[in-house]
């Protein structure tokens, strides 16, 4: 990742916010249509089994493309491709409002998911170039970088639920058209500029590990249904395995692969991507069942069950803002870490005590601010990790597993939870005492998800020692110094 220009100083948090809103973007669009699902159903045509893969044509895109998104930053410059990655987004979300059918639907969230690929690692990249020289504003930056996700997420659900009581289904993906030509015509005036480098892309690399992961992906939420033992199940499970093997012995084999096997041996680096594919399998389905259990069983409508979020959603930006940054400089990344995955364990654990006539205030309120306390000291140290453990010149490639990590982690967890969901009783709509019962189960499940998390984190990651790290605001980048 070279550096030949540098926007002003006065410029760079105007950049920052620019980067901000990139991840509040990609984040959003995961969560928006959720409300909106029935009446694209009805209007469209999908049937129950094709219309989760609304949510999922556009995660398993994302996912899958992201590793692609980082090696064509690091080759073609990380401003390029952010910008290319807002124009392929606008296009996706043009296609899927104007749609009419399941196919052009289904065509236009995996084009946005492709654009999502493209600006997410380009951002993270983006971000290390305006502020990696000063670790102390490094921590801030990625602290603001990671409150837009939880926003994202919460926005999409709110503004999901207002535009699909007042306005129509398509104005979910319409939304994102004037923000994207803001952001195109902002990008050239305050990102930083970078040498095209020589290289190849590896399209084989970047074709198997997206079907692969599609592959594990429509195996898992299709189980459910069909059974994890029917026929297509395994086919369809053991063609991930395959797809993902090969992917890894082409990149073994490749002399510029998609991704650098040795870039594990960067330390902390793998441990710190596992965290983050952890928290995404623990974080997406807390969010998932817990809205749902705000409308199918407490009777809240899509607006109020979205205004029922924003306290999770204030609480976890004032966590990674205010207080992760100063409990880094403090206690280390490390013990930030595992002390933020545990507290979220204990908030998802609350979150299971989940009552069919329980009410928001009593079962749902307490153990949401604990759990949100927790993803966010975790997600701040792990990120930062992940980032500063890489050669300068893999950033992108960085961004893009970290990336990775966190969405398919999002896109297996939820696809687990909701099996497990299933289960018990989560497939009886209208029976509350069910759904109540499978909503536990699920959140039970993500608990025990992020349990491992903080123990693998506290045994494998190797922080140095107090002596080695003179200002503590340098421990965001500790992995560095090892």
């Amino acid at each position: 990742m070279s550096q030949l220009e540098s926007p002003a100083s006065s410029r760079r948090w105007w950049a920052l916010g620019l980067i901000a809103a990139a991840q509040f973007m990609v984040i959003m669009d995961t969560s928006i249509i959720g409300v909106a699902l029935p009446k694209m159903q009805a209007e469209l045509g999908f049937s129950p089994g094709n219309l989760s893969w609304v949510f999922n044509a556009y995660v398993v895109a994302f996912g899958g493309l992201l590793l692609l998104g980082g090696r064509l930053s690091d080759l073609l410059g990380a401003r390029r491709i952010f910008a290319a990655g807002w124009a392929v987004l606008l296009a996706g979300s043009l296609v899927a409002g104007l749609a009419t059918g399941v196919g052009t639907e289904l065509a236009g969230r995996a084009i946005q998911g492709i654009g999502a690929a493209l600006i997410a690692p380009a951002a993270l990249t983006l971000l290390m170039m305006l502020f990696g020289a000063n670790p102390r504003e490094l921590t801030k930056a990625i602290a603001l970088y990671g409150a837009a996700a939880p926003a994202g997420g919460t926005a999409g659900v709110f503004l999901g639920g207002v535009i699909t009581e007042y306005l129509s289904w398509p104005w979910v993906f319409f939304l994102n058209v004037p923000i994207a030509l803001i952001a195109l015509v902002a990008t050239p005036a305050l990102m930083p500029s970078s040498a095209v480098r020589r290289g190849s892309v590896d399209l084989l690399g970047a074709l198997t590990v997206t079907v692969g992961l599609g592959a594990g992906v429509y195996a898992i939420v299709r189980a459910p249904e069909v059974g994890w033992s029917a026929g297509s199940t395994l086919s369809v499970g053991a063609a991930a395995v395959v797809l993902l093997g090969v992917f890894v012995a082409v990149q073994a084999k490749r002399r510029e692969p998609l991704m650098r096997l040795g870039i594990f041996a960067a330390p902390n680096l793998a441990a710190a991507n596992v965290a983050q594919l952890l928290l995404g399998a623990a974080w997406v389905p807390m969010w998932f069942f817990l809205n749902l259990y705000l409308q199918q069983v407490l009777g809240l409508s899509a607006f109020p069950s979205g205004a029922a979020l924003l306290p999770m959603t204030t609480f976890i930006m004032l966590g990674m803002i205010v207080v992760a940054p100063r409990l880094i400089a403090a206690a280390g990344p490390k013990k930030t870490l595992v002390g933020g995955m545990a507290i979220l364990t204990v908030g998802l654990a609350g979150l299971s005590l989940i009552r069919s006539d329980g009410s928001f205030w009593a079962d749902v309120l307490p153990a949401s601010l604990i759990a949100a306390a927790g993803m966010s000291l975790a997600f701040i140290p792990s990120l930062g990790i992940a980032l500063s453990s890489a050669r300068p010149e893999e950033g992108g490639l960085a961004s893009g597993i970290v990336n990775t990590s966190y969405q398919i982690g999002s896109a297996l967890g939820l696809a687990a939870m909701t099996a497990v969901a299933a289960a018990n009783g989560a497939e009886l709509l209208g029976d509350a005492a069910a759904l109540t019962d499978g909503y536990s189960a699920a959140f039970i499940g993500a608990a025990v998800i992020a349990a491992v998390g903080a123990v693998l984190a506290a045994i494998s990651l190797r922080m140095p020692s107090a002596a080695a790290q003179p200002d503590p605001a340098s421990s965001v980048d500790a992995s560095t110094s090892r």
